[in-house]
């Protein structure tokens, strides 16, 4: 989620984990617009925050790991925002008033968001985010009418994406280094899901490779920290027009396709999930820009991480339903969702 950090990944092995195939457009699907839902990991869980917010009319369930409230880098730096830091009523009630002050023009009327289930995680041993403003951000929701929220308070847990399984290249629970997912004997991608539309049916542990689509983003926008590419799988049973769920799931920084190949996309279980429960899953991409841009109040950033706009490096408007990256997102879930019957 810091943005001052150089992206070692990048260069030639970013340009060499790129898969060979062309990309296709992102389909038509007949969706279940009531089930439309989104999670995602540090910068990726802020757009989670934003996108439910911004857009709360569409999203009907918002899934956080490790990010700050809506609204507190638009306010405050970033710095002031994670980094295991209280973020005190004062804070929540500058938030508040521009929320009130969006509601039902810049975004989406506040009201929805009473209505969204919310699910919240959160690692102890998080340095980067931390226990601390997690709880600011249970304690938002509740302030926006949510009426119950819990925040799972994993112990030994860090800066991650918490599976029950180990997978190539993954670290130790408790270690918060690239790609920040790990088999923390917690599925965080049923829980979730399960949030969302409950009981689930028994996951699928090799979802076909036939099912992961890569698109073209670039149909949706020509923002330069928005990767030519995106991924989305598709279950046998929505390819083939079945009336289907549609869950966004956001990679965190460094967790971009060109930075750790597919481990986002098939080392979380969002799919493992998916294919046995007729729901789509999206996963935008994220890319590094190294160009220097004015923020809101983060002062002048660049975006070497390949992390998710959360402070306006692309406009002041950044977390509006007018966003270019949020904008852009639902642009591609309205795609999805345009052959909804």
């Amino acid at each position: 989620m810091k943005l001052l950090n150089s992206c070692l990944l990048a260069g030639a092995f970013c340009l060499a984990s790129l898969t060979a195939k062309a990309a296709v457009p992102l389909p038509a699907l007949n969706v279940d617009t009531a089930n439309i839902t989104v999670s995602g990991l540090s910068s990726g869980g802020v757009m989670a925050i934003n996108l439910g917010y911004a857009y709360s009319a569409t999203f009907k369930g918002v899934g956080i790991f490790a990010a700050t409230p809506y609204l507190c880098q638009y306010h405050y730096s970033y710095e002031l925002c994670q980094n295991k830091n209280v973020i005190s009523a004062t804070m929540l009630n500058t938030m508040q008033a521009t929320i009130d002050n969006w509601s039902g023009t810049a975004i989406d009327n506040k009201t929805n968001v009473a209505n969204q289930k919310i699910y919240l995680f959160t690692g102890t041993k998080d340095n980067t985010v931390g226990v601390n403003p997690m709880l600011a951000v249970q304690e938002q929701y509740s302030n926006n009418g949510v009426a119950s929220v819990n925040l799972i308070q994993a112990a030994n847990t860090g800066h991650v994406f918490p599976t029950d399984f180990t997978s190539a290249g993954n670290n130790p629970c408790s270690t918060s280094f690239t790609p920040y997912i790990s088999n923390c004997s917690y599925d965080g991608a049923k829980a979730a899901l399960t949030q969302f539309y409950g009981t689930l049916q028994a996951r699928n542990n090799a979802p076909a490779a036939a099912n992961y689509k890569e698109f073209n983003q670039r149909e949706f926008t020509s923002n330069p920290g928005m990767a030519d590419t995106g991924w989305v799988y598709v279950p046998a049973s929505c390819a083939a027009y079945a009336k289907c769920k549609l869950h966004v799931a956001m990679h965190g920084c460094t967790q971009n396709y060109a930075t750790i190949g597919d481990k986002f996309v098939k080392n979380t279980g969002y799919t493992r999930w998916a294919d046995t429960n007729n729901i789509i899953v999206l996963f935008p991409q994220a890319r590094v820009d190294v160009n220097l841009y004015p923020t809101v109040a983060s002062g002048t950033q660049s975006n070497a991480n390949g992390c998710w706009d959360t402070v306006g490096l692309y406009g002041a408007n950044y977390a509006q339903k007018s966003g270019v990256q949020l904008s852009a997102i639902k642009a591609m879930v309205d795609r999805l969702s345009s052959a909804s019957q």
